[in-house]
């Protein structure tokens, strides 16, 4: 459902919180940094945030002014429905795909913001279900005008997103040539031009796993593929063929990764382990 406070200036708690539900917020006046996880913003009356509720957020208040706010909390299952009419857009999206953002909101789209909010409170103080049902309409018109608001951050967002995956990519492509030396970040560095923070970060980002973890991963699956297709290749070449300076270390990750040591994987367990791998993945 549906949770609006026009206009409130009560005082309000200042410790950090987060929610299951999204959030709208906006500042009508006063003087507040509003702080979103790691970024603090500067309010300026006509500010509009948008919130996904699970990062922790809190305001931060001058209280010697008015701090006068509206917000409305809401379940997106609630509105769900609107974005699945026919010809509808996905009104949730700004939500899913910039989590937290603030639009700055000034002129026409400032004026057109606070008669939204006006019409809200109106339809919410009646009390009854024409109210109720109004109000939803009018929040889900709040719920469009954000979208329009919100589209060229989303396809600025987008843009990034591929671009890091073209990094991604041509890091996975540096590494291919070279996961199985002794590597250092160094390396990647010097050979795409960016700096090693920005590599471990966007790679982490795209992938979940950091570079090292995938090198380790792509030795493994090496390995396996070793003692499968040249089952006589002793446990300890096949580790150093693939970069790793110490055999415990090789038969730890291996295992980590396989559940069985080298040597189990080479005795036969390696077949029933990806036979069996093989037919859970039927469908």
């Amino acid at each position: 459902m549906i949770d609006f406070i026009y206009r409130s200036d009560k005082p309000i708690d200042l410790q950090f919180h987060s929610h299951v539900f999204y959030e709208v917020y906006y500042f009508h006046e006063g003087s507040c940094n509003y702080l979103i996880g790691d970024k603090v913003y500067a309010l300026a009356p006509g500010d509009l945030i948008i919130m996904y509720g699970m990062t922790l957020h809190r305001p931060k208040v001058d209280t010697h002014v008015p701090y006068i706010r509206s917000i409305v909390h809401f379940e997106p299952s609630f509105v769900k429905p609107y974005a699945e009419l026919p010809n509808a857009v996905n009104i949730l999206q700004p939500f899913e795909q910039l989590r937290n953002h603030r639009l700055r909101l000034s002129g026409e789209r400032k004026e057109e913001a606070e008669r939204i909010l006006l019409a809200m409170h109106g339809h919410n103080k009646r009390g009854d279900a024409v109210g109720t049902g109004r109000l939803t309409l009018a929040f889900v018109d709040l719920l469009y005008f954000i979208y329009e608001q919100c589209m060229q951050p989303m396809m600025d967002k987008a843009e990034a997103s591929a671009g890091k995956e073209s990094v991604v990519q041509d890091i996975v492509t540096a590494l291919e040539a070279c996961y199985k030396e002794d590597l250092h970040m160094e390396q990647l560095e010097e050979k795409l031009h960016l700096t090693k923070s920005y590599l471990s970060k966007v790679f982490k980002e795209v992938t979940g796993v950091t570079i090292f973890q995938y090198v380790y991963r792509r030795r493994i699956n090496e390995a396996k593929m070793l003692f499968l297709l040249q089952p006589e290749l002793p446990v300890t070449e096949v580790s150093l063929r693939l970069g790793f300076k110490h055999l415990a270390h090789f038969s730890r990750m291996f295992k980590q990764q396989t559940g069985m040591s080298p040597e189990a994987f080479k005795r036969g367990g390696g077949y029933r382990f990806e036979a069996s791998r093989a037919t859970k993945a039927r469908p």
